[in-house]
């Protein structure tokens, strides 16, 4: 399933909605995209949300859909 992962990007500074960041993941479960990111990187994750076909549909119409893949 593909992800999109909202997040601060660093756990340093206070949220702020102006710096929120996306990416998108792909992930067996919630619980494992959230885990990648948290391992891999210094982000503050702020929300998860799983994208329904449709709604993967809509995001890979942007310019700027690309799917984050990290080391694992």
């Amino acid at each position: 399933m593909i992800f999109k992962v909202f997040f601060q990007p660093s756990k340093e500074i206070n949220p702020r909605r102006e710096n929120t960041q996306s990416l998108y993941l792909e992930a067996e479960s919630e619980v494992e995209a959230q885990k990648i990111v948290e391992e891999q990187t210094n982000y503050n994750i702020e929300f998860l949300e799983g994208l329904s076909p449709k709604a993967l549909e809509y995001e890979q119409q942007s310019p700027h859909f690309k799917i984050t893949e990290f080391n694992k």
